[in-house]
């Protein structure tokens, strides 16, 4: 039996690496790790097994294709990275662009 690894939490500030934001992102407020720019909602794969881990080697942007919505979690963010293809999902936080989500929600998913 597999069994899942307590998250991580390292909660840092960033610079975007999206070359269309590049805005200075702070740590989250909302009690745990910042995974995503609050401004455009691209992510970087820096994750390979638990939220947090930053154990992933990829490293490449990984774009926003749309949210779900979860009874527990509530919206979460559908990520998939440019490079390898892996698609994660993220909580969003109090802090993110709302208009933005709101255009993913409109994004049929497969």
């Amino acid at each position: 039996m597999h069994l899942r690894k307590n998250p991580i939490t390292i909660n840092k500030g960033f610079t975007c690496k999206n070359p269309k934001c590049k805005k200075r992102v702070k740590p989250s407020v909302d009690g745990s790790c910042r995974n995503h720019c609050p401004y455009c909602l691209w992510s970087l794969h820096v994750d390979q097994e638990v939220p947090g881990d930053r154990a992933s080697e990829c490293g490449a942007l990984m774009a926003p294709v749309g949210i779900e919505i979860d009874k527990k979690k509530g919206i979460r963010l559908i990520h998939v990275c440019m490079e390898c293809g892996r698609k994660a999902f993220n909580r969003s936080a109090s802090d993110d662009n709302y208009d933005l989500i709101c255009q993913l929600s409109r994004i049929p998913q497969e």
